[in-house]
This record gives structure tokens, sequence and C-alpha cells, in this order.
């Protein structure tokens, strides 16, 4: 499925980032992200209002290269044809190195891979639901008889919400259901495959999600993002419930009992402990790993996760501490940070298309707003010293958490710092002779 984490590093071959540089054998999925762009149909997404900006400033290019030529030609002032001309190139070398990033975007970042191979560019999006349900199918199938592990990193309920013909109209909520709905169908086929192979009560299954709906993402009146209940922001904070708080469903038969609700604070960075206990290995000892193995907490052999505060960034930025008070039961949530809505009170940035982690886009908060969320769970109501006694206690304790906290960390180079995030030719993906990119394998094999 989705690796969103790249493919070079130096050259276009290296594959540093790939999957199989990472300890996987086998991929097969996107290694970046799902744009609108992808799909051709919707508002670019990528980087919207930076490309209204680069388009802003081409078109007072090209209008002052027609000032000077009508000017030239007409007498109405003297300037020098090579004035017109180099203004003329550089403005055309402008267009084109911005346009280049973002203008072909579906050719640039909408591929599929199998292993190091691209076997579409650009992907066709209403054939990869079920080219990727026949390949985790396929890879159980083939595996069946030894230890496995199977990540799946589902395109669905994901703008721009591909839904094959079969699922639209299913659902009362709109495209959003539908996709929903037909992401439901493909773990039911996952799991089903899973029980026709005898593998039902040997197979930890886990299912979460990466984060919480987004709020920003609008077609109209219709929200393509889904929705975060009680809970307050959405994905792209680091901080608001409604960022990151994701639901975690577990299966096992015969080991873990069904139906069992746990009300514990648990992270999506618990899953690589969990996957090395059950594989009989050991996690590194030369580092600290943030993640905790989840097998006691659901055998019910500890009765509390071994998180007792969890950090929450947005990018290199802490938004956010939560506390889990073991004695009392009481979950403290203090924020550092939070995003500027616009407008003020949607819980949502509308304005950006999704809300910044620094700069004039967040506030900063000293003393951290602080919240009771067994009490609070909205973080409707922020607590002072007036409402709350244990406010100052609370939070020297947070603060002392934090301090502790970042002594394990080891400062590294920035990954999403401009320089890294900009397009670079020679480390494109490319299936022909680059710039000519384009090929499909999946259908050319069928």
């Amino acid at each position: 499925g989705k690796w969103h984490m790249g493919v070079n590093c130096k050259s276009r071959r290296d594959h540093c980032h790939h999957p199989l540089n990472h300890g996987f054998d086998y991929f097969y999925g996107m290694p970046f992200t799902l744009l609108n762009e992808c799909q051709g149909t919707d508002d670019p997404e990528l980087a919207k209002s930076l490309q209204d900006t680069y388009w802003l400033y081409t078109q007072m290019i090209i209008l002052a290269v027609l000032t000077l030529l009508i000017g030239k030609l007409t007498n109405l002032f003297s300037v020098k044809w090579k004035i017109i001309i180099c203004l003329a190139i550089c403005g055309l070398l402008y267009f084109i190195s911005w346009f280049s990033s973002y203008g072909f975007t579906k050719y640039w970042n909408c591929i599929l891979m199998r292993n190091h191979d691209i076997t579409e560019q650009p992907m066709d999006l209403e054939k990869t639901t079920s080219n990727m349900l026949k390949e985790a199918v396929s890879f159980i199938e083939r595996n069946k008889h030894r230890p496995f592990l199977l990540f799946v990193s589902l395109l669905h309920v994901h703008t721009p919400l591909i839904t094959t013909e079969k699922f639209l109209g299913r659902s009362r909520h709109g495209l959003y259901g539908d996709n929903v709905e037909e992401m439901d169908w493909m773990v039911g086929r996952l799991l089903d495959v899973i029980d026709k192979e005898g593998l039902k009560n040997t197979t930890f299954i886990y299912f979460a999600s990466d984060h919480g709906g987004s709020l920003e993402a609008h077609r109209g009146n219709a929200q393509l993002g889904g929705w975060n209940g009680i809970y307050k922001g959405g994905k792209g904070m680091g901080g608001w419930e409604g960022g990151i708080r994701v639901p975690g469903i577990v299966r096992w038969p015969g080991v873990l009992p069904a139906g069992t609700v746990i009300n514990e604070l648990t992270s999506l960075m618990d899953v690589f402990p969990t996957v090395v206990h059950l594989a009989g290995g050991a996690v590194p000892q030369d580092r600290v790993i943030d993640g905790r193995t989840l097998l006691p907490l659901l055998r019910g052999t500890v009765q509390h996760s071994g998180h007792e505060f969890m950090f929450h960034y947005c990018g290199v930025f802490l938004h956010a501490v939560r506390w889990h008070q073991k004695d009392s039961g009481t979950i403290w949530k203090a924020h550092y940070a939070t995003p500027v809505f616009q407008p003020e009170a949607s819980g949502a940035c509308f304005g950006r298309g999704i809300c910044p982690c620094f700069g004039d886009g967040v506030t900063h908060h000293d003393p951290p707003l602080l919240f009771d969320l067994s009490q609070d769970p909205s973080e409707s109501n922020p607590l002072s010293a007036d409402t709350e006694p244990l406010s100052d206690t609370v939070t020297r304790r947070i603060g002392k958490a934090v301090e502790e906290h970042r002594k394990t960390l080891t400062p590294v180079p920035q990954q999403l710092s401009p320089h890294n995030n900009i397009w670079k030719p020679w480390l494109q993906p490319c299936c022909g002779t680059f710039p000519f990119c384009w090929c499909d394998e999946e259908n050319n094999k069928a």
C-alpha cells in the first residue's frame, strides 16, 4: 500500500528510503502519498497556496514582458531588445522550475512499484484497489506455511476517496461513507483469507489509523475527510485529540478473548516492540525505544499501559504532553502550542488548507493550556489555579517529564527541510527515459 517515505537520496537508483532498505522483503504499492492530482478531477492539493503564489509571479513577469514588447514596438519608450529577451528567458525558466514540480505531479508522484520496479506511471487509481487486494491475498497464500508480517496501508479514507463503482452510493454518509464501506469490505476479504487458510488462531491482527479525520478536506458542502466526533481538531494537528486519537482494534482468537474493551493509552509506536515480542526477538538496547509491547496489556497480565507520559509532536515541534496519573486514573494534557484556526471558531485551518506546526500559524502557551481528559475529553475547558487546585503541581510534573524526554533525543538532519522537499530531477523515479516517464506493466502483464 502507501509507503509515503520516499525512495532515493543521492541518485535515481539508490533506493535509500525504499521499504526493501528498511527490513521488508517484498513491496507493492505507492512510494509517495495519495494526492488529488493523482485522480486529476479535484483541485490541486500539493502546496496549493504556494502554487497560487508562483502562478501570480509568473503572470506578473508575462505582463512585464508584454508591456516592454508593446512599448518597444510602438516606440512609446526606449528599451533594448536584450533586456526584453533576458526577462522573457528568466520568466520561462522560473515557470519551468516550479511547474515541473507541481504541474506534472501525476507523473512524478503517483506511481506504483513492485519491489524496485515501477509498474505504473502514472498509476490507474480505478484498478489500484483490486490490485493491492490481490497482492495482499497472494502474499498470505505464499507465506501461509511460515511466520510472516503483512503490513497493509490502504489508500482508502484518504482524499481523493477513490471508490469503485460497486460501492458508490452504498452509504448514507456520502462519498466518504462509500469509501469506508469499501475499506471495510477489503479488510473483510483479508480476514476471510486468513480464516480459509487455517491461520485464524495463529495470526495477530492489528487495525488502526495514522491520524484523525481531515477537517479541511471539502468539496462544496461535502465533508471528504471524515469526522472526529466530540474531539477537537483533526489531521495535521499535533496536539488536539481529533488529530491523534484513533481506534485500535485487535483480533487473535484463541489467545485474546473477544469483545474486550481496554481503556488505556497506547501508541502506534507500540507496533514495533509488539511485533518484535511476537517474533521472539529483543528490541535494540543501544537507544531509547518510545514504544511498549502491547501483549501484557492485551493478555491482561498488566492493568495499565506502559506509557505514563506521551509526547505529541507537530513536525519537530512539541505541541502537547499527556500524563496518565496511575494512582488517581486522571489523564492530564498540557498544550504548549496550538494551531490558529481560520476562521477562529471553526476548529480547523480552512484558510491554509492544513494547520502549520510553527510560525504565525500557532499560538504558544506559557503556562501551557491544561485539560483533564478524563472529565473533559473535548478539551473545551482549560483549567487554572482557580478551577483546579492541582494545576500548578501537574504543570510542573509534566514540565519535568519534558526535560527528561528531551535528554533522550539525538539531533538529526531535518528531513522536512525545504531543501529536502524540493523536487530534484536526478532523484525522480522513472520507468522510461527521463523525462518521458510513463508505463503500464500491470496491464501488459495481464
